[in-house]
């Protein structure tokens, strides 16, 4: 039998994904996102664009230096200094990558750039061998290579694999293709470019017109041997090639791409929470292979055909993407070891104190809640893998209020480690009250830009889950609570996004732009 054909998988989360409007990370988010990108087994982490911002050298430099079982890329365009300031972050990489890149698009060239194609040649050949003489690992992107000339885009792939360039990169970078038109594209280079054979072709598709896996699988299928995506899809306008979607669909459909990932698909679900929790863009409900309904099952006839065989109505298994078919509960009288075993099989990894402090919020739970479910299970682990420094932590509230008048709260916190309380009766309603004495307790004024409350998992006991967003001083934060007390979630959201203000400004450019 033929061996399936290896695929390469870029995660651009880091780095394109970061893109999407408020997904800005921090260091510490950024590194325990690039250790479950590990843990999932991309291939090639994009760890950010160095020459951007300080921000994005020292995450780079930082994941160069820390993570180790995947090639790490930095992003420079074709000019000396990014390309030395992309090698000077990526050097103590165990695997480094430096990844440049260059319009090649008539448009581009006439409007951005104001470079004919000899000059746009010239520096692309530059680029490169300066990238080359700096690191083995050389990628090259001809920027909006989608609505490139056919002849001049097999020119520039052709000389820059001639200068050093070990991948060729083949971006759709405004979703324009189709996947025929993506097929055609690649096909033509692996036909056209007599030293095709020396680089890996790769694709990167965004999904502005919702094509982007069906172009991204367009590619593989005409001999693409890399694909570029992001976890939940998420990057800049509508976002890039879904990670998870792509996988899925490479490994349901081994029929018809005859190809093969690395990727330990189990954690794909629990990265998708991880990702969706640090940036807190939420995964929508009928999100393909990630999303809460991407297993759930209503119609009459559906639930017939799926109790009788599972597959008249599943063409994957939840086990296989790291669900469970059926929630497991536990309850107050579970022991640490069933817990311990549980949050494994859920694909969170912790560690001995993680688990202690997991298990002393279950329990805590345990006597609130009468069933503990899997998705309770997992909101607290990823409270444990999305702690920041807190300067203020939620201590307790009392309340008092009635329809149609003013609340009296009494917030109660601990300001590094040292109670603290106020009490005010103000604000339309029990959470704006709680909000404002919140505000007055820490001395930090905010605008509430966006609150969102969601049901953990299922019934009347149910955990809420609190996300905000809150304007200060220019910049938005995020906060995230959950309790089954809807307004103590609040309070923890609220507390969250103060705690990351208190990191202070952490000063970004976009990447791609002046």
């Amino acid at each position: 039998m033929t061996q399936p054909r290896p695929i390469r998988i870029f995660d651009t989360t880091l780095r394109d994904g970061e893109q999407s409007p408020g997904a800005s990370m921090n260091l510490t988010e950024k590194l325990e996102i690039a250790q479950a990108l590990v843990h999932l087994g991309v291939d090639v982490i994009e760890a950010g664009f160095p020459i951007a911002s300080p921000g994005d050298f020292e995450s780079v430099t930082e994941i160069a230096r820390q993570v180790h079982g995947a090639a790490i890329c930095g992003l420079a365009r074709c000019n000396e200094a990014d390309i030395d300031k992309a090698w000077e972050a990526l050097c103590e990489a165990e695997r480094p990558r430096i990844h440049v890149f260059l319009a090649t698009s008539a448009i581009h060239r006439e409007f951005k750039l104001r470079m004919n194609e000899e000059e746009v040649l010239a520096r692309a050949v530059a680029g490169v061998r300066r990238a080359r003489g700096l690191c083995g690992d050389v990628e090259f992107s001809p920027e909006d290579a989608a609505r490139t000339e056919i002849d001049f885009l097999c020119r520039v792939v052709e000389a820059v694999i001639a200068a050093g360039a070990t991948t060729i990169n083949i971006p759709d970078t405004v979703g324009y293709a189709t996947p025929t038109q993506m097929h055609g594209v690649i096909a033509a280079l692996r036909a056209r470019v007599p030293n095709v054979d020396r680089a890996v072709i790769s694709v990167h598709c965004h999904d502005d017109l919702g094509l982007a896996v069906a172009n991204s699988l367009a590619a593989v299928e005409a001999g693409a041997g890399q694909v570029e995506c992001t976890i939940n899809g998420i990057g800049e306008r509508a976002g890039n090639c879904s990670l998870e979607e792509v996988v899925m669909a490479l490994r349901t459909r081994s029929d018809t791409y005859g190809c093969q990932t690395g990727i330990v698909t189990q954690r794909l679900v629990p990265t998708s929470r991880l990702v969706a929790n640090i940036t807190g863009i939420r995964v929508p409900r009928n999100k393909a292979i990630v999303g809460r309904n991407a297993f759930a099952h209503e119609a009459g006839i559906h639930q017939d055909g799926m109790l009788k065989e599972r597959r008249t109505y599943e063409i994957m298994r939840p086990e296989d993407v790291g669900l469970e078919r059926t929630d497991l509960v536990l309850g107050k009288h579970s022991g640490r070891a069933a817990l311990a075993d549980r949050a494994r099989s859920l694909g969170y990894q912790l560690t001995a104190e993680q688990l202690q402090t997991l298990f002393d919020r279950f329990k805590a739970l345990a006597d609130r809640k009468k069933e503990i479910y899997d998705g309770d299970i997992a909101a607290l682990c990823e409270q444990q893998f999305a702690a920041l420094p807190e300067q203020f932590t939620f201590a307790g509230y009392a309340l008092t209020s009635a329809s149609g008048a003013t609340p009296t709260v009494e917030l109660r916190v601990l300001h590094d480690g040292v109670p603290e309380a106020v009490t005010i009766t103000a604000g339309d309603g029990p959470i704006d009250g709680i909000f404002l004495a919140i505000e007055k307790l820490t001395g930090i004024a905010t605008i509430c830009r966006d609150f969102r409350v969601q049901a953990v998992t299922v019934g009347k006991d149910a955990q809420a889950e609190v996300t905000v967003e809150l304007e200060h001083a220019g910049e938005v934060h995020r906060g995230r609570g959950v309790s089954t007390d809807s307004l103590e979630a609040s309070a923890k959201a609220f507390l969250a996004a103060v705690n990351r203000m208190a990191l202070g400004p952490q000063p970004r450019l976009h990447p791609q732009r002046p």
